[in-house]
């Protein structure tokens, strides 16, 4: 005779249980993904990050929540793309704008002039402002939702930087913490503006290129070289 607890009976308890196989997880599908951040995309131009709804953007994709948490882990890492997906031109824009320049100190001039569109120039104001912004408040308060797109923008300067170094034109810096510095004061300058829209255009260039061109160690005379042939072409 067996009692309640032997094991000797367990096995008889459970003769005919029938274990049901868990659903294999679908593994993350590159077009879903990008119909996902392209709808989210064209939601953050509409309505901004902060319109932003997950319901809606699935909604325009016509895909299921099951096929979002498939490919994000939350609303952030979604905006975290989406913003690296407005990104990828402003970088193409700017790696072009720079492919022109005939030495690492016309490069990060380069670099200066072209992200100074943003303040300047009406139809990528027009485009890329209150993305900018929105990116801005996200850094302070999500952090990760913009390091990735934030990286890609500083990428071209950082090269250039490095190559500056390298070739002895920049003195003593460290090209990843010089150009958040650029980035700090050429961002400064779009904002005034933005805030005024009375600004010259060359004067706010010849500010920034002037004093960041200093802080990383160019000869004043190179400098001056540069500004007068600015002046000059333009």
């Amino acid at each position: 005779m067996t009692g309640q607890g032997d094991p000797a009976a367990r096995p008889q308890q459970y003769v005919g249980h029938t274990v049901t196989p868990r659903r294999k997880k679908l593994a993350p599908d590159p077009d879903v993904r990008r119909a996902i951040v392209d709808a989210a995309s064209k939601s953050v131009r509409e309505q901004g990050v902060r319109g932003l709804s997950v319901a809606t953007v699935l909604e325009r994709a016509r895909l299921s929540t099951r096929a979002f948490y498939r490919h994000f882990d939350s609303k952030d890492q979604l905006v975290a793309a989406v913003f690296l997906e407005m990104t990828r031109s402003e970088v193409q824009r700017l790696k072009t704008r720079m492919s022109e320049a005939t030495d690492p100190v016309e490069a990060v001039a380069a670099w200066i002039d072209g992200r100074l569109d943003l303040a300047f120039d009406e139809e990528i104001k027009a485009e890329l402002r209150q993305v900018s912004l929105e990116a801005q408040s996200k850094s302070f308060s999500v952090p990760d939702t913009v390091a990735p797109a934030y990286g890609a923008i500083l990428e071209p300067l950082v090269e250039q930087l490095q190559r500056g170094l390298e070739l002895g034109v920049f003195k003593d810096i460290i090209p990843a913490t010089a150009a958040k510095s650029i980035h700090g004061v050429v961002w400064a300058g779009t904002q005034r503006q933005w805030a005024t829209n009375h600004w010259d255009r060359n004067e706010v260039r010849e500010r920034a290129v002037r004093f960041c061109l200093r802080g990383l160690g160019v000869a004043p005379h190179t400098i001056e070289e540069l500004i007068a042939g600015d002046e000059a072409a333009s």
